[in-house]
């Protein structure tokens, strides 16, 4: 080869010059792609903090409310890996910018909503534009570094995630107080014209500019696949939703059973003999990306009961006020943020496997900390169960973000990063259902009561009922270390996509 002619190691995405490496970070794209996740985050959060002042001014029950909520996490894990096929195909940079403006309109729509009805419709929307900008952020971060500087750029990632998680609470409860509850919606809005007139300048001063393909029938959308992925997502989150499954009859919930199984049976099916494919099955095949998938579901399902058993130990049992309870709700959210600069710093000096591993020991270590609580134990203990799940956190997303989404060829991170978005949603409903599962089971176990809903009140059975459950997703954290293990040493390679 010339050595006066640039040279591409396509593996690393890093471009050499008369034998010298350049290494260049688009902050421009990187940092439009923090802001969409600090955005999506601040919104999510503020809405969660919300959901009793908006019952109440609109008139609306909890279960009618609550479907706000859920309605929201429905259209984002539904459509992410779509959206995020469709930005392989026909550019980053189109979806992204449209998705921070369906959000943005979603969140004015919200903001005028007159009754919970309109606001779960205006919430839908919501969630579309967030499927639509998520499933691109992270690849967008990915692309705006090289392959040396991927933990890095995915740790920036991460800390924006939660710094919009330690934000958008306390900017919640100020807007409510002092100015309005409609101004929780109106306030996202100047913050997605700044992204969109940041992601327009970006586009046109990229040092890696995102090109899209041309629209061709060879790479046209699979519709049918796309279709059945969203129908086999609804009925899955459905099923796992206990106060659904405890509302309906036997008979839809046999539907929900067998519309969730023809449904991935036929999405499976369909992706085997589709042209173009929302997901290419042929990802599976590399280690990296399995292997970082699965060891994320586990994470996050033991995450999320964590974050689903805790709060009814401290404010019923301990008898914490929910102000306080707010403040040490916190520390989790703040040692994530603050320590993933370091856990992607050192996942890109090291490798993955230390950072990795050590991050997972911590979440072990934190979730088996819940089996030690008693009725009478000191805040300070849940609190630190609380700040080392944090910490464990910050060693690990950001190497296993960008291990999942570097496994893949660069012309299929979109839907690697839709599929990092899916995983992450289904483990957060599956670690809802999994906390109140265990809860109720050893509950009515310990009392012998059948019928018995676990309650607070009977504080000795009810923290017993919470070791146990703690015991359980102990478990389940042993398995994504195992998972993390098992994943090649670095792997970066890609598999051989059709």
């Amino acid at each position: 080869m010339d050595a006066n002619v640039p040279r591409f190691d396509l593996d690393r995405n890093v471009e050499y010059k008369h034998g010298l490496m350049e290494r260049r970070v688009d902050w421009l794209m990187l940092g439009n792609a923090m802001l969409c996740s600090f955005f999506v985050a601040v919104g999510y959060m503020i809405f969660v903090v919300s959901l009793p002042t908006l019952a109440q001014k609109l008139g609306a029950d909890l279960i009618a409310i609550s479907w706000a909520l859920i309605s929201y996490q429905l259209a984002t894990i539904s459509l992410s890996l779509v959206f995020g096929r469709v930005g392989d195909l026909y550019g980053r940079h189109a979806v992204f910018g449209t998705g921070i403006a369906v959000f943005t309109i979603g969140s004015f729509l919200c903001g005028l909503a007159q009754d919970v009805y309109q606001l779960i419709g205006f919430r839908v929307l919501q969630g579309i534009g967030g499927a639509m900008c998520q499933s691109q952020a992270r690849a967008l971060a990915m692309e705006s570094v090289d392959a040396a500087a991927a933990g890095k750029a995915q740790a920036l990632m991460t800390t924006a995630h939660y710094a919009g998680f330690l934000f958008g609470p306390s900017l919640g409860g100020i807007i409510i107080d002092f100015i309005h509850w409609r101004g929780i919606f109106f306030l996202l809005v100047p913050i997605g014209v700044a992204g969109l007139a940041l992601n327009r300048f970006q586009q046109k001063q990229s040092l890696r500019p995102a090109a899209a393909r041309k629209r061709t029938s060879a790479f046209a959308i699979d519709y049918p696949g796309a279709s059945l992925l969203v129908v086999s997502t609804v009925a899955l989150i459905a099923l796992l939703d206990r106060r659904l499954m405890e509302a309906i009859s036997w008979g839809w919930r046999n539907f929900l059973i067998l519309g969730f199984a023809g449904s991935f049976v036929g999405f499976i099916l369909q992706e085997r003999a589709a042209a173009s494919p929302i997901l290419n099955l042929e990802l599976f095949k590399s280690r990296g990306f399995t292997l970082s998938a699965l060891s994320l579901l586990l994470v996050t399902i033991t995450q999320t009961a964590t974050a689903f058993v805790l709060p009814f130990y401290l404010q019923e049992v301990l008898r914490l006020s929910p102000t306080f309870m707010g403040v040490l709700f916190i520390s989790g959210s703040i040692c994530t943020a603050a320590v993933s600069p370091f856990g992607g710093y050192l996942a890109d000096k090291v490798g993955t496997r230390l950072p990795a591993t050590t991050g997972l020991i911590l979440v072990i270590a934190a979730s088996a900390m819940g089996t030690l609580v008693q009725p009478d134990s000191h805040w300070l203990l849940p609190t630190l169960i609380l700040a080392i799940g944090g910490l464990g956190l910050a060693l690990f997303y950001p190497q296993n973000h960008a291990t999942m989404i570097g496994s893949a060829p660069k012309e299929h991170r979109g839907v690697a990063t839709g599929a990092l978005f899916m995983t992450f949603g289904l483990g957060n409903a599956v670690g809802v259902s999994m906390g109140s599962f265990l809860m109720t089971v050893v509950f009515r176990y310990l009392t012998g009561d059948s019928a018995a809903t676990p309650t607070p009140e009977m504080a000795k059975v009810f923290v017993g009922a919470m070791n146990y459950t703690f015991a359980g997703v102990t478990a389940v954290a042993v398995c994504a270390l195992i998972s993390s293990l098992l994943r090649e040493k670095g792997a970066r390679g890609h598999p051989q996509l059709s």
